[in-house]
């Protein structure tokens, strides 16, 4: 599998659909697609305009099963990208 980083801009405008975003992430990615696609970890952005967005990063096989994923959990999907290579300086906090 490929790692990936998922940008998803102003997507929520509160913690609570972040959640619930989440929760059928989750179960689309574990119970549907388990084979295709991991989430690994996100990280929540604080938007300019007080909107919620996250950075994700997944493995997949490809970027059209982040997409089918994205679609089945109806999330958007800005912009992926795929990961060249990990330097990691110190754990994440």
């Amino acid at each position: 599998m490929q790692t990936y980083v998922i940008l998803r801009r102003g997507a929520w405008d509160s913690e609570e659909e972040l959640d619930a975003a989440a929760g059928l992430s989750q179960q689309v990615a574990d119970e549907d697609m388990d084979d295709r696609v991991r989430w690994i970890r996100s990280y929540v952005l604080a938007e300019e305009d007080g909107t919620l967005g996250t950075v994700c990063i997944y493995q997949a096989e490809d970027e059209e099963a982040i997409m089918e994923h994205a679609n089945r959990a109806e999330l958007p999907a800005d912009e992926i990208i795929p990961v060249a290579n990990t330097v990691v300086i110190r754990d994440d906090p």
